[in-house]
């Protein structure tokens, strides 16, 4: 198996560097909308397509992945609403284990039967601590998982269940508000968790405008991931890259 994005995203932490991923769903985009989304990830150097949904009905997955492999160099990491969510044209897989909530069968039970599926994909696979934090409005991750998230208020919980995740052997660890969330994670949270982990930190949800980029990079979020904002208004795509692009990390 690959081990480049991983790597990469280590790499960039250990130098300071933030990172911009936009969140694709298969079920949402067209693909006249995805080359318009190519062109402009394109011209303002996002570092990589985050494609996945909690659902994927439309049976687009694999399309939508080779579409965007044709048409740029920018890798492809899979975000699947469930560990079977494979598609090998992509570049990388994140390994989901929702380490917020009490649901066996999202910390475990699905993995043990995907796992021979994702090992013969030949993707990357990178396994991901997946946080889900409240933010303010139901979201299908919290619907299907059956799992309540993290209070929005409770540093201390978020900051002990990254930790745990860390040491559990997890490579990553993403903190998510949910697709639409009304209240991001706060820039309190994003800190004392990134204060206490060594491993990157992947920040999403309610991310609807570059200042709030720029704040999360500069609390400790490595990667930045925005979908429905972007859904909404492509043309932030520029405008939050260069704000992420603008934070400079002092490494002692």
């Amino acid at each position: 198996m690959r081990h480049s994005i991983y790597t990469s995203l280590a790499l960039k932490k250990k130098e300071g560097k933030k990172s911009f991923a936009i969140l694709i769903d298969p079920d949402k985009i067209t693909i006249p909308k995805l080359e318009a989304l190519i062109k402009l990830s394109t011209t303002a150097s996002v570092n990589y397509f985050f494609v996945g949904g909690s659902l994927i009905i439309n049976n687009q997955l694999d399309k939508v992945v080779q579409h965007i492999k044709s048409n740029c160099s920018i890798p492809v990491v899979l975000f699947p609403g469930n560990p079977a969510q494979v598609s090998i044209h992509a570049d990388a897989l994140l390994y989901l284990s929702l380490i917020s909530g009490r649901n066996p069968e999202l910390l475990i039970g699905q993995h043990v039967i995907s796992a021979p599926q994702v090992k013969q994909s030949g993707l990357e696979i990178i396994s991901t601590g997946y946080m889900v934090i409240d933010g303010g409005a139901p979201t299908t991750v919290s619907y299907i998982s059956n799992a309540t998230p993290i209070p929005a208020d409770k540093n201390d919980i978020a900051l002990c269940t990254a930790l745990a995740g860390e040491l559990l052997g997890l490579k990553l660890i993403f903190m998510d508000a949910g697709s639409g969330a009304k209240r991001p994670i706060t820039e309190n949270m994003i800190e004392a968790v990134a204060k206490n982990i060594t491993v990157p930190l992947i920040l999403g949800g309610g991310i609807t405008d570059p200042e709030k980029a720029f704040l999360n990079c500069k609390s400790g979020a490595d990667l930045i991931v925005v979908g429905n904002a972007i859904e909404k208004d492509a043309t932030l795509i520029a405008e939050i890259a260069a704000a992420i692009n603008s934070v400079k990390v002092t490494i002692n």
